[in-house]
């Protein structure tokens, strides 16, 4: 008789699990995040529906870059790609008055890379490598608490493999004048070595 139990699915603390109805003879159970079940990303969503924060906690509405090319990175103060600031800060005087912007979220998610305050990492950018591009609220880019502007960007654009989940500092993002994201780099990536894809798009007319 296929009869039908009941079974409660247990997960990690960290996260919530579905309760479903399985086949007695069942042998295959598979567990579904709740979060993961119940997100979902309309399919009309663009990038200009996202609302960050900025480093004092005020909201940034993304729709304000309309018509810019942006190259998104999440940063970190204590990593082996720290450099990295020098060579977004280049790019970004090189190019700003095109129409190019640089936003650095820092994140604190990888080997605890950025632990300082607001003030702290703004100041750290600063005085170490002249960074006058925004410097935006610490978030987190992978799990539970992702940034709802880091989950779109990682749905959208799935890196090697199809891999979504972001792997380490300073991956970054680049988004088209029309709000699409057109390329995903990874953390050895130099911004230098990006600058003929930003010259591609900023020769682009957006359509808005």
């Amino acid at each position: 008789m296929n009869t039908l139990r009941r079974i409660a699915l247990s997960a990690p603390s960290s996260s919530l699990t579905t309760r479903c109805f399985v086949p007695a003879r069942s042998t295959a159970i598979r567990l579904i995040p709740f979060a993961a079940a119940m997100s979902t990303i309309a399919p009309d969503t663009t990038i200009y529906d996202f609302k960050p924060l900025d480093n004092k906690g005020e909201p940034v509405p993304m729709s304000s870059y309309k018509g810019k090319v942006l190259l998104i990175v999440n940063v970190a103060s204590k990593c082996g790609f720290t450099p990295q600031y020098e060579g977004l800060e280049k790019i970004y005087e090189k190019y700003k008055d095109q129409g190019f912007e640089v936003l650095g979220f820092p994140c604190n998610q990888f080997g605890g890379q950025e632990p300082g305050s607001a003030e702290e990492i703004q100041n750290f950018c600063t005085v170490n490598f002249g960074v006058k591009f925004p410097i935006m609220q610490k978030v987190e880019v992978n799990g539970d608490k992702a940034d709802p502007l880091w989950e779109y960007m990682k749905t959208t654009k799935p890196g090697l493999l199809g891999m979504k989940r972001v792997k380490w500092n300073y991956e970054k993002f680049l988004i088209n004048r029309e709000g699409q994201i057109v390329e995903r780099y990874a953390s050895t990536t130099k911004p230098e070595s990006i600058a003929t894809a930003i010259e591609r798009e900023l020769g682009k007319e957006a359509k808005l």
